[in-house]
């Protein structure tokens, strides 16, 4: 920006105009002594989708009357201006040629106090090639910053698959000695629990007093305790037949027989039993009133857990 006092055109009339000149100088001389700001040009910004193509001044101290507004010497018409913005018009010979110009803004209230400014007129050209990759910045790592605030609660998450429900079915079947129980039980045989205890559902039922009905497919856990006098020893079947991994004995003593199985049942209705194994010698005697006055009890207990 600089500030620029010009003269006003003379003209050969005597003393009249010799007088005007220099009230012009002198008046341009008050100005400067009195530190008035003079106008400033920050940006200068074309605008080339309109008819005919505009410039728009922003800056300050523009003034409240018509500022006069040059491109390189050339007239640019003035069609709005505030004290901070000026639109002018792009002279067409300056339009018509793209390049760098010198812009003179004038305040119209004193003619001596300008601002000029230096822009680029004309259509932008295609982009340029990409330049080569700087080189890379110092990997310094700065000190961690202190911890954020905590962010808001997130959204519930979704429901997980469900869980086990745990025993799905039970039974309680069982004897008393006396009176149940009252014959020996010969290998090959079945011990009899002839009684109900408490259960849920129908899933798990008798067939009769030593017979037992699974009738789902699934995974039970069977457990069993009988007191009997002799050594001696018990398994479960399944429909029939023997399973091996669930024999239980003593040899010797007076404690009761026990055994605690888990079963899996491949088909619906399958039959389960508590067994004297075939091929044993002894006939067991199941005790009665065993260590008292009172009936024993011997238990199966079947749990569906699968």
């Amino acid at each position: 920006m600089r500030q620029q006092c010009t003269s006003m055109p003379l003209k050969t009339m005597g003393t009249l105009a010799l007088t005007a000149s220099l009230l012009f100088l002198v008046c341009c001389s008050l100005l400067q002594a009195a530190n008035i700001q003079p106008p400033a040009v920050n940006s200068a910004e074309p605008t080339y989708t309109t008819t005919p193509h505009v410039l728009t001044l922003l800056g300050s101290n523009f003034g409240i009357t018509n500022p006069v507004v040059t491109i390189s010497g050339i007239p640019a018409f003035v069609l709005a201006f505030t004290n901070v913005r000026v639109v002018v018009q792009i002279p067409a010979t300056i339009d018509a040629t793209p390049g760098s110009y010198t812009l003179l803004l004038t305040r119209g209230a004193d003619h001596c106090v300008s601002a000029s400014f230096d822009i680029t007129l004309g259509a932008v050209g295609p982009q340029g090639p990409k330049g080569p990759q700087g080189p890379p910045g110092l990997s310094v790592i700065g000190p961690q910053g202190p911890q954020g605030p905590q962010g808001p609660q997130g959204p519930q998450g979704p429901a997980g698959p469900a869980g086990s429900t745990g025993a799905i079915d039970f039974a309680d079947f069982f004897a008393l000695m006396p009176p149940d129980n009252a014959a020996t039980v010969a290998p090959g045989t079945d011990v009899s629990f002839p009684e109900d205890g408490p259960l849920s559902g129908a899933n798990i039922t008798r067939t009769g007093p030593n017979t037992f009905n699974l009738s789902d497919i699934g995974t039970y856990q069977v457990m069993f305790q009988v007191s009997v006098i002799e050594a001696g020893q018990l398994i479960l079947t399944l429909n029939g037949a023997d399973l091996a991994y669930t024999v239980v004995g003593r040899a010797t003593g007076t404690s009761q027989i026990t055994g605690l199985s888990l079963v899996q049942t491949t088909v619906i209705n399958s039959i389960l039993t508590v067994r004297n194994p075939a091929g044993n010698t002894t006939a067991l005697t199941i005790t009665p009133l065993a260590g008292g006055t009172r009936p024993v009890s011997a238990h199966l207990v079947i749990t569906r857990i699968q």
